[in-house]
């Protein structure tokens, strides 16, 4: 199967998303400051090596349909959708916002030609939705470290367990 260029255009935009999630990871990864460094910073190893390997798989599919990723860094800053990240040291707190706001973006830009992807490829799209399921696992696992829990509803008398 040779790709067409509607499909090429849009793998290659999820592939600078993906590019630039590992990028920017890596920032946070050496910029993060504050309290849980080190669990933060050990969970964006993990985003960081995800991204690199979704990345890999999304060009060597495109290079399976005859398609050319183009990866360079010129064309990574000119496409992604991403907000820069900052260059100064970020507070953990922020980081956890930053990376789940990235997060979010990079699994909205596969959302967004996934319909269009899976029209033409239903196996690039199968690629799709593994990248999606894992990307939004990080998210909220991420995410988590700046959430209150919920508060509790009030448990009436008559919503009580049973006495034995």
């Amino acid at each position: 199967m040779k790709a067409s260029q509607t499909l090429e255009d849009n793998l290659q935009k999820v592939l600078v998303d993906l590019i630039e999630l590992h990028v920017q990871g890596k920032q946070a990864h050496w910029s993060v400051v504050g309290k849980n460094f080190r669990d933060l910073h050990l969970q964006l190893d993990e985003i960081i090596e995800s991204a690199r390997e979704f990345s890999d798989e999304v060009a060597e599919r495109m290079r399976a349909l005859h398609g050319m990723p183009d990866g360079r860094s010129e064309t990574v800053t000119a496409t992604t959708s991403l907000p820069k990240y900052p260059g100064d040291e970020v507070d953990t707190a922020e980081v956890v916002d930053l990376i789940t706001e990235r997060l979010e973006k990079t699994v909205g830009t596969m959302r967004d030609v996934h319909d269009e992807v899976d029209e033409e490829d239903p196996t690039s799209a199968d690629i799709l939705h593994a990248i999606i399921e894992k990307l939004e696992q990080y998210a909220w696992m991420v995410n988590a470290e700046n959430q209150k829990p919920r508060k509790r509803a009030a448990r009436t008398p008559s919503s009580k367990a049973p006495n034995k």
